[in-house]
């Protein structure tokens, strides 16, 4: 991802317009690498993210709604107890590094104004956030602690004395500027001149590397003199763009040399866009990571005893040979003679060829007759038992494999109700509480995801077992249009109207095949029926219907589309 040290000083430009003079008005950790101070400025609020994220680390504005914690982190106590009303005097960047400072001054107890900063780092795994005495250049908090047994250059500990990140041997693009010149005339190969670039200057990503080596090469400007001062401009007067770069998508301050695909008014609101699917999916996965081990376990556990049990049913195959030798024997009883170990009779039922039948010399004529009928009808016993035993253990991987894919699309708000349904199923231990599990799962109630059709018709997906249960059986009216992904584990989406369009229907069969285990297929089949065509079945798992006279859609899920369609 291309959040270098040149998308940080465009980012910095943004902020300090927007938030300067502001103050802070709410502090919160929604997740554990994750502040959102909301910043109230020019009456207005702006709640302002500061990630810490390995993967997804950043400062901007998000209107990405989130959940703040019943209790707050330590970090969240420091945070309220030095900034909670605190100005923003300026935001600033270490030279070009990915390194992006908030200055704060509020008074204190004593009523005297005191000067502290916030420190965003955007380093990978080693990104944090740090919270410094500026008077006293001292660490009071970071939201990742970091010993001098972690790190020998700088300890990121309350009390520790801030030492800003390891500086790199490389010059600043926006105060010598003379050495792309040289580079320029030195390398005119593309993408060895954008290595160079990179190697030379500070903050530079390959993908700044290469937009400046193809804005230098560019026949655009009357010099490279003019095509670096423009190029380094857009820092100030940005193009927020969503690219394709090596046919992945990247994002950028300018779209010079590549492929765009969207384009945004502020850089806040492209990273909005770029990072919200990743970040809650990687938000999903940390948070419901026992959750996922649970359902994962479970499943291969199932997915052993189905192969385990068709193996013995596999077994059961020669039933029938064991009643014919049985019957054989019996017909011919009078030429069996006790102490014989075998006996070849010919079988009536295969135009009498002569069948090989083995005895037990310990057992008299009729004993060895018995013990063949009783070995036969042993396996039609366990052929009823067995087809019974895999019809269960096929539902059961079934409805885990719903809710594989129920985590998987999940927002971190749906996974407490997946966790309630994973207890109330048994798979999980019923942590002690003294709340009843009617009020429990009221406590943890989410809402069915709900978008609107392009006619405005209003379209809801139930996220998990619970939710499509209360959808179908509860909300839905017995006249509106229930739609399912046909034989495999999905959401139930119900459109509410007794006669949706067909491309209405369309819309809404697309949502089905995006929520469900078929959305990386092409072609999707989704059953649609009448709400009143729907059965649960006595006993039925969370989420499992029966349904009847029934029609097929065949759509092919586009994400782009399906977000058009969610509710603003």
């Amino acid at each position: 991802m291309a959040f270098d040290g040149l998308f940080a000083h465009a980012m910095v430009n943004e902020l300090k317009n927007t938030l300067v003079n502001g103050r802070v008005a709410k502090i919160s950790q929604p997740y554990s690498n994750e502040v959102i101070l909301t910043i109230r400025s020019n009456r207005q609020n702006y709640p302002l993210l500061l990630s810490a994220n390995p993967n997804y680390a950043r400062i901007q504005v998000t209107k990405i709604p989130y959940t703040n914690p019943q209790t707050p982190t330590n970090f969240t106590m420091m945070l309220r107890k030095y900034l909670d009303g605190a100005k923003i005097e300026d935001i600033w960047q270490l030279q070009n590094d990915r390194v992006i400072y908030l200055s704060f001054t509020r008074r204190n107890e004593l009523g005297d104004q005191i000067t502290l900063l916030l420190s965003i780092e955007i380093m990978g795994r080693h990104s944090n956030v740090i919270l410094i005495d500026s008077q006293e250049n001292k660490v009071l908090d970071a939201i990742k602690h970091v010993s001098a047994h972690q790190d020998r250059y700088r300890t990121l500990l309350p009390g520790s004395t801030y030492r800003t990140p390891p500086k790199q041997d490389k010059s600043d693009p926006f105060s010598k500027q003379e050495l792309y010149v040289e580079l320029n005339e030195q390398y005119p190969n593309r993408d060895v001149l954008a290595q160079k670039l990179v190697d030379t200057y500070q903050g530079f990503s390959q993908l700044s590397g290469l937009q400046l080596a193809d804005t230098l090469h560019s026949t655009n400007y009357p010099s490279l003199q003019e095509a670096y001062a423009y190029f380094l401009d857009k820092t100030k007067h940005p193009d927020p763009v969503i690219l394709i770069n090596n046919n992945k998508l990247d994002f950028s301050f300018l779209s010079a040399g590549m492929k765009v695909k969207s384009t945004w008014s502020t850089l806040s609101e492209l990273l909005d866009a770029f990072y919200q699917d990743k970040a809650e999916h990687d938000r999903v996965k940390q948070q419901g990571a026992n959750l996922i081990k649970v359902v994962t376990n479970n499943l291969r556990k199932n997915q052993r005893k189905l192969k385990k049990q068709n193996k013995e049913l596999q077994a059961t195959e020669n039933a029938d040979s064991y009643r014919i030798k049985g019957e054989l024997l019996t017909t011919y009883l009078y030429q069996v003679q006790r102490g014989m170990n075998s006996i070849t009779l010919p079988n009536y039922y295969d135009n009498d060829n002569l069948l090989e039948i083995s005895l037990s010399n310990q057992l008299s004529p009729s004993q060895n007759a018995q013990k063949y009928f009783k070995r036969y009808q042993k396996l039609k016993n366990a052929v009823v038992y067995l087809n019974q035993q895999i019809k269960n253990t096929k539902a059961e991987i079934t409805y885990l494999e719903s809710l594989a894919s129920a985590i998987e699309l999940a927002d971190p708000r749906d996974l407490p109700e997946i966790k309630l349904e994973l207890q109330e199923q048994g798979y999980l231990k019923t942590q002690k509480d003294k709340r009843s599990p009617k009020k429990a799962r009221r406590k943890n109630k989410s809402k069915p995801e709900l978008y609107y059709a392009t006619d405005g018709t209003e379209i809801s997906v139930g996220k998990n077992n619970i939710q499509n249960d209360h959808l179908t059986m509860k909300t839905a009216r017995k006249d509106e249009i229930w739609l399912h992904v046909k034989n495999i584990p999905g959401s139930h989406v119900i459109v509410h109207s007794n006669s949706p369009s067909e491309s209405t229907l369309l819309e809404a069969a697309q949502i089905a095949a995006y929520y469900s285990k078929g959305r990386a297929s092409a072609n999707v089949a989704v059953d649609y029926v009448p709400v009143k065509n729907i059965r649960k079945p006595n006993g039925a798992k969370p989420g499992f219907v029966i349904y009847e006279g029934q029609k097929t859609l065949y759509v092919t899920p586009q994400k782009d589309q399906i977000d058009s369609l969610k509710q603003k």
